[in-house]
């Protein structure tokens, strides 16, 4: 975490207000586009909610791009940080995002 650039916003209207460019890409089960078909963007910004409760119906309706993990059906849904760890890597692989 010590290596990660991190900012916390107070709230998700501040985020909305201090928002850099780049498409809203939020992980979540009721997406509509799958992870073996998303094209990412170096500029894309990951979007994960919470294992619990994912992320409320305003955060959802404005996302860009909602994402999906595909599973077989009657399989509960990857937790979090592992559904992380597959989309940044997926992300970082197809935009050269990898340290050389």
């Amino acid at each position: 975490a010590e290596l990660a650039r991190m900012r916390r916003h107070a709230s998700w209207e501040r985020f909305c207000e201090d928002r850099p460019g780049g498409r809203l890409v939020l992980l979540t089960t009721r997406g509509d586009r799958l992870l073996p078909d998303m094209r990412f963007e170096t500029d894309d910004i990951l979007l994960f909610g919470r294992e619990s409760a994912g992320v409320p119906d305003e955060v959802h309706d404005a996302a860009d791009v909602r994402l999906c993990i595909p599973m077989l059906a009657g399989r509960r849904s990857i937790n979090v940080a592992n559904a992380a760890a597959m989309v940044l890597g997926e992300a970082l692989r197809q935009t050269d995002g990898f340290p050389r």
